[in-house]
């Protein structure tokens, strides 16, 4: 037996990180103020600790979605995996080439694309989508701010969200 609703809880646990950071700011906080030596240092030591977890944990329930989608998202060792009713598939988050928000399906989707093979839709609320945040944070110059923006404003098209830079030289030099 529950004595919270499953709403409410689904809440509370949407945002943890943020709820962790809070509580241990209010820990750090009280040991700055009313102790002395060693664990007054320590408290210093806790607010920061907690500062890094609310900006962290203030993105994650940001890019958390309410879940309940079509399909089941995995990521296990640099591979994002999805099998949905009607499509699926996995792609190595090393082997991608662009990562678009696409908003003209219901639910809107992710667009993973890699090349020589087709590109991996993943609706917003897929059952595991949260996971996809630690994936999309490897990506090299991923702007998260950026990200969670289009999520919430939801563009009327399909958006870039990060794009791996070309590697080919500027210039081909024939001799």
């Amino acid at each position: 037996m529950s004595f919270f609703r499953p709403e409410a809880r689904a809440a509370l646990w949407r945002w943890r990180e943020v709820l962790t950071g809070v509580a241990l700011a209010g820990i750090g906080l009280w040991w700055v103020l009313t102790t002395i030596g060693l664990l007054h240092w320590l408290g210093y030591l806790a607010l920061a600790l907690a500062a890094a977890t609310l900006i962290i944990g203030l993105q994650r329930a940001r890019f958390r979605g309410h879940g309940g989608g079509p399909g089941i998202v995995t990521v296990d060792e640099g591979q994002v995996a999805y099998f949905g009713p009607l499509t699926g598939g996995v792609v190595a988050i090393r082997d991608l080439r662009q990562l678009t928000l696409d908003p003209l399906g219901r639910p809107a989707h992710w667009v993973l694309s890699a090349p020589d093979q087709p590109d991996l839709y993943i609706p917003l609320n897929a059952e595991g989508a949260e996971a996809l945040f630690d994936a999309f944070a490897t990506l090299p110059g991923l702007r998260t701010e950026h990200m969670l923006a289009q999520m919430h404003r939801l563009p009327e098209h399909p958006t870039v969200i990060w794009q791996r830079p070309q590697t080919t030289p500027a210039r081909l030099w024939l001799h």
